[in-house]
């Protein structure tokens, strides 16, 4: 009995968490533009919605993005990651609590000081600014993926190969990377997935005349929700959660080859 209260309690929690976002997608799939009225299936606002100028060059925008803040931070993050292992436990723990700041802190915080930092340093406002810094935000994310995984490994298998004449590198590729490696790809899917949801900072950062996905998402909302915008959001859901499924598969298939 207690099992199927369980049960129950998480199948109305998982109810009441999607049950939006499942409406939102049935909506999308609506030729009516009544949120009221179901008039038939249609994938009408998934072709009008591809045919937008507008959404395609944010679309581009987003996506550029998110991939160059992603192999930007995931670099960055797995070299800080690296050059910790010489230091001291409470050293790295110092390190790791700072890195950890931009995650903690409300976005909206984050967002007005990298702004206000574009400005002192009279950087001008657009695809630059919004890369720094989703390359700031995305770096902790990074660095909390490939970390665990650096504090597991076995760095005696390195000396070794080191005493066998291998040189550093060669022996980092071959006794280290291979471990930290499902670390850094399930860093570098989480950056990617921050990036591109992130509309806070973003929105801070970006100057005006250009728009990503989520900014555009805004704009388009204060004027009035158009049913493209619900097919909109379902892509973008499904590709989130699809990145999201892939991050946690990833570690969990490394460990049953293991």
């Amino acid at each position: 009995m207690k099992n199927i209260f369980k049960k129950i309690y998480l199948g109305i929690l998982l109810l009441f968490m999607y049950a939006p976002i499942i409406t939102l997608i049935v909506l999308s799939f609506n030729s009516s533009k009544s949120r009221a009225k179901w008039g038939g299936f249609t994938l009408n606002w998934y072709v009008r919605l591809f045919s937008d100028e507008a959404v395609a060059s944010a679309l581009i925008n987003t996506f550029s993005i998110a991939v160059l803040a992603t192999i930007f931070s995931t670099i960055i993050g797995t070299i800080t990651c690296i050059a910790m292992i010489g230091l001291s436990p409470k050293l790295r723990s110092m390190i790791m609590g700072v890195t950890n700041i931009p995650m903690i802190n409300a976005d909206i915080v984050t967002g007005i000081s990298l702004m206000l930092l574009f400005k002192f340093l009279h950087i001008g406002s657009g695809f630059s600014t919004i890369l720094l810094a989703h390359i700031t935000f995305d770096i902790p994310f990074v660095m909390l993926s490939v970390m665990p995984r650096i504090k597991n490994l076995n760095f005696y298998v390195y000396e070794a190969a080191l005493d066998l004449g291998a040189s550093p590198f060669y022996a980092f590729r071959k006794t280290m990377l291979p471990d930290i490696v499902p670390g850094i790809v399930s860093g570098a899917l989480m950056a990617f997935t921050m990036s591109l949801d992130d509309f806070i900072i973003t929105y801070f950062t970006k100057g005006s005349g250009f728009e990503t996905l989520s900014t555009l998402i805004y704009n388009e909302v204060k004027r009035g929700i158009q049913p493209e915008i619900y097919a909109l959001s379902a892509i973008i859901f499904v590709v989130v959660l699809t990145l999201l499924m892939i991050v946690y598969r990833v570690p969990n298939n490394k460990t049953k080859e293991k």
